[in-house]
């Protein structure tokens, strides 16, 4: 009940530490009527000045002016009421009562600019500057576009006062007029202190990254733009007080061809269609949703299902309709009140934007929202193959530029002949007698239908497409085509696991067999060798896939079988002087070598493969033997030559149209190669690419490990809120992924860790938690399940949860009696004993007390000999936490003993111990000196520790001793 002023002050001290939302306005609201029945007037004030910002940042600015009236009623009656702190807030909130006037079209612009005078008639009375209200002025100006450019030197050129808005907000609007002046650039160099972090507010960095967003692409600072958009995004989504900061994620995702993500986003903000308590901000949501909805429908994507307002289903064409609607009479009616057309042209400017970017900026994140996908016929006419052919001609023309393509070995005829075979399922087409017999084109056809099988592991569909082809070839005279086919047919079903290898290799020695027959018959042409060499690699990759099943065996008789074929291959196409089919010998050879263990052998392999493929006039076969390469070396350690490697490969895949060459695990590598060499902004290029790749493919399992690694670096990189988006966006599809139980523990683990580290307790508490059901079905792996009891134990202390926290707390105990890590404990319990002081004052010390008893107990019971516990280490930690307690009680002839003994455990760690040794001693030494006035004894410490860690390379420590000392010598 709120019925005495304390009861409210309780209640207001609660609200304040709810987050910002419906919850903590409605709560607000009933605590103004319970402090006005009261009549206590310096409660009301308190009560009123936490209604208004409640108001504030949810986005309520039709209320807030309400308020204020209110506060500023109280002010002129009664201003003793108001405490310093209070009073200072009465000035500053002039300003928040201009903007909110300023956010509602009904309120008429000589009512704003009334304001803004009566604003500048308090601040001279109270003699506060003049920059607050140059300040309004000009955002007045900006909003209708009159007088802009005097308003903005008015402000601009002041000096700040106490008044002004905080650094970091101001620099905000700085830079948010240079991007409206068209200076991307300038912009970027203003925004720099608060984009790297070295300003702040609680506004901020999430507002300057979610506006400095398209500045960034435009400037081509693309890798700064993807990470503002991770970390800025988590900050601002489903507050209805940031609305059009969520509309400029929107409008980002459409214009990096992210549609899939903004879909998401549009999906999970869909209360904000119904915010509109701040209209100017509720018009920047819904421009944001025009942005991305106009290009799908321009996309021809009209049709797709989209989320939009409560109550009905919606299309991406009958959303758009909807936005155009609301937001055009939102500006319609800012423009009529301003008397200008600012509003509306800003709005009509922004959904006339077109992709910033050819190809989809790669986020890292695993959409659930895929992007409408474009026809296939559609993405083939888009794209030309290497070879410049216009994929609209005729037929008979990519017939025969197909078969050019096919006899280099280009890989650009594959797209050739997808097209030719979409033409022809269109009809209409008649042969044309220059193409040659009609079953020629159908074999080849047959054989192009066979390999895309054999690529989705459709072997046996696959071998009935190429035994027709070969039973065409044979129709029409071509033996030799003949015997490819049906060696194909043979090999490529090696690869599965339910197949007759003896009847494969049966096979293939009847097929090799003919092949010597038709030798001795007519000497091989240079057409016909091909095809002979052909058969010849075809029997070499059937017994490769025999020798991999052997491994980690290398001496059996499936790898001395591998062995003679590679060597038969490479010595025929030696002696017909065909290089790339020596490569395939080197690279087949050189690939079971790596996967057997000897590395520098394939290694030098390879090198010869790529030296081959050099003289082969066939750039385009480096491709994959520069991969493969490249990953023996990022094995040795060698990531410069890798990264080169990989980039070379990728280019030439680029370049000859190879869309068989598996982009996903290159780009992986690439990542992995560019985090070793220190080039974070690569490896999260590299590896976000691969993670879209391996999505594209279908490749889930893969997808969700490269994110894992993306998080991890992003991580070990200094930013964490960009590795939480990346594992918030992999678990919320964690449904509909691969039954991979245990990459998905991981990923919640280290997303907990990584909540808890931005300081976000309770969020992070719930992930340990989540985490803790999961692993309790793992019987086979006790200690995670210790673990995690810990961490969500020591998370929902620091989140204030003490009941959970203690629960946790004993879990943990009870999981650590079945598997011990009694290091793990320990350190549970000295974190409960730091926290329970921090939090609960006086009684927090008696809990304390117990809970380093019990760590003792832990520790007392490890035996002497256990070589995996560090006896004086965990001996040390007790005694120094145990200092901490105590000191932070004022109890410091019991801390200082506890300090000294803390310094001796550590003592015996020799090298090891030297850091947790200098912490101890700064502890004692502040003991003596801030608690018990023994400065000289301290100072004495002091001095001797400083030199012993420089001696011992802790420039650091000795740096954080010497200023301790230094600060009682001053004394």
């Amino acid at each position: 009940m709120l019925d005495t002023p304390e009861a409210v002050v309780e209640a207001l001290r609660e609200n304040h530490d709810r987050p910002h939302g419906l919850h903590r306005t409605v709560t607000a609201e009933e605590i103004v009527d319970a402090a006005e029945l009261l009549d206590v007037p310096d409660t009301l004030v308190t009560a009123l000045l936490e209604l208004m910002a409640s108001y504030e940042f949810t986005g309520e600015h039709r209320k807030s002016p309400v308020v204020f009236a209110r506060l500023l009623k109280l002010w002129d009656t009664a201003p003793d009421t108001f405490s310093q702190w209070e009073a200072h807030q009465v000035f500053w909130r002039f300003k928040w009562v201009a903007t909110s006037l300023l956010q509602v079209p009904e309120v008429p612009l000589a009512a704003i600019h009334g304001w803004i005078d009566t604003m500048r008639s308090r601040y001279t009375a109270a003699d506060h500057g003049m920059q607050p209200v140059a300040a309004m002025r000009y955002h007045v100006a900006n909003h209708t576009g009159a007088g802009l450019a005097d308003a903005y030197d008015l402000w601009a050129t002041r000096a700040r006062t106490e008044l002004s808005d905080c650094e970091a907000c101001e620099i905000r609007h700085l830079a948010e007029h240079q991007v409206e002046s068209g200076d991307d650039a300038g912009a970027l160099e203003i925004w720099g202190p608060v984009l790297e972090g070295e300003t702040g507010c609680t506004e901020e960095p999430q507002l300057s990254r979610s506006r400095s967003l398209l500045p960034l692409l435009r400037a081509g600072r693309a890798d700064e733009a993807r990470s503002h958009h991770l970390s800025g995004y988590r900050q601002v989504r489903g507050n209805t007080g940031t609305q059009d900061a969520v509309g400029l994620h929107l409008e980002f995702c459409a214009l990096s061809r992210n549609e899939g993500r903004g879909l998401e986003i549009l999906a999970e903000n869909r209360p904000l269609f119904e915010a509109t308590g701040a209209p100017l901000a509720h018009l920047g949501f819904l421009t944001g949703a025009g942005v991305l909805l106009t290009r799908l429908v321009e996309d021809g994507h009209a049709d797709t299902a989209v989320a939009g307002p409560p109550g009905r289903d919606w299309t991406a064409g009958t959303l758009l309709d909807h936005v155009h609607s609301a937001a055009g009479r939102l500006a319609a009616a800012f423009d009529a009140r301003n008397d200008t057309g600012t509003v509306g042209d800003r709005f009509r400017s922004r959904l006339a934007q077109r992709p910033l970017l050819d190809e989809p900026l790669p986020l890292g994140l695993r959409t659930q929202v895929a992007r409408p996908a474009v026809s296939v016929v559609a993405a083939a006419v888009a794209v030309t193959p290497a070879a410049g052919t216009d994929l609209s001609q005729d037929v008979a023309t990519l017939v025969r530029e197909a078969r050019r393509l096919a006899a280099a070995g280009h890989p650009g005829e594959n797209r050739l002949w997808d097209r030719i075979e979409e033409r022809l399922a269109d009809g209409g087409f008649a042969h044309d007698d220059e193409l040659g017999p009609q079953d020629l084109l159908t074999a080849e056809l047959a054989e192009q239908r066979a390999y895309k099988l054999t690529k989705q592991d459709r072997d046996e569909e696959s071998a009935t497409e190429l035994k027709r082809a070969a039973e065409l070839y044979e129709g029409l005279g071509m033996p030799w085509h003949a015997l490819n086919a049906r060696s194909r047919a043979l090999a490529w079903r090696t690869s599965s696991e339910d197949t007759d290898r003896e009847a494969i290799r049966a096979g293939l020695d009847t097929v090799l067999a003919e092949a010597e027959r038709l030798q001795t018959q007519a000497p091989l042409t240079a057409e016909t060798a091909l095809e002979y060499l052909t058969l010849r690699y075809a029997a070499a990759y059937a017994a490769y896939q025999d020798a991999l099943r052997e491994l980690p065996e290398t001496e059996g008789t499936a790898a001395e079988r591998f062995q003679e074929h590679a060597r038969t291959l490479r010595a025929e196409a030696e002696r017909l002087s065909v290089p790339h089919h020596v490569a395939n010998a080197l690279q087949l050879t050189a690939d079971l070598a790596g996967r057997g263990g000897d590395t520098e052998a394939a290694e030098e392999l390879l090198r010869a493969a790529l030296d081959a493929v050099d003289a082969s006039a066939r750039p385009w076969r480096g491709s994959r033997p520069r991969a493969l390469l490249a990953q023996f070396l990022l094995s040795k350690g060698e990531p410069d030559e890798a990264a080169e490697l990989l980039h070379r490969a990728l280019a030439d895949a680029a370049r000859y149209d190879d869309t068989d060459f598996a982009l996903a695990p290159t780009y992986s590598l690439l990542g992995h190669a560019a985090s070793h060499l220190g080039d974070l902004g690569g490896a999260v290029r590299h590896l976000s690419e691969a993670a879209a790749l391996f999505d594209q493919d279908g490749e889930l399992a893969e997808a969700v490990d490269v994110r894992l690694q993306l998080a991890d670096v992003l991580g070990r990189g200094g930013r964490p809120e960009d590795a939480v988006a990346v594992l918030e966006s992999l678990l919320a599809d964690e449904a509909h992924a691969p039954d991979n139980e245990r990459a998905f523990a991981q990923a919640r683990l280290s997303l907990a860790r990584g909540l808890r580290d931005l300081g976000e307790h309770l969020p992070a508490a719930e992930e340990f938690l989540r985490l803790a059901d999961t692993v309790a079905a793992w019987e086979d792996d006790r200690p995670v399940q210790t673990l995690v009891a810990v961490e969500a134990a020591i998370t929902l202390a620091m989140a204030d949860r003490w009941e959970a926290a203690n629960t946790a707390y004993e879990r943990a105990v009870a999981a650590h009696a079945e598997a011990p890590n009694p290091s793990l404990i320990i350190s549970m319990m000295c974190q409960f004993a730091r926290l329970a002081v921090q939090a609960r004052a006086a009684q927090g010390l008696e809990a304390a007390l117990e809970h380093l008893a019990r760590a003792d107990a832990v520790r007392a019971g490890v035996p002497q000999d256990a070589e995996d516990f560090a006896h004086w280490y965990e001996r040390g930690t007790v005694h120094y936490r145990r200092a901490c307690v105590l000191a932070e009680a004022e109890r410091f002839e019991e801390a200082l003993p506890e300090a000294e003994a803390a310094i001796a455990a550590h003592e015996e760690g020799g090298e090891h111990g030297e850091v947790p040794r200098a912490e101890a001693v700064r502890i004692a030494a502040l003991v003596e000196g801030k608690g018990l006035a023994l400065y000289q004894k301290a100072i004495a410490r002091l001095t001797t520790a400083a030199a012993r860690c420089r001696n011992a390379g802790l420039p650091e420590a000795a740096d954080i001793l010497e200023a301790l000392r230094q600060d009682y010598l001053r004394r």
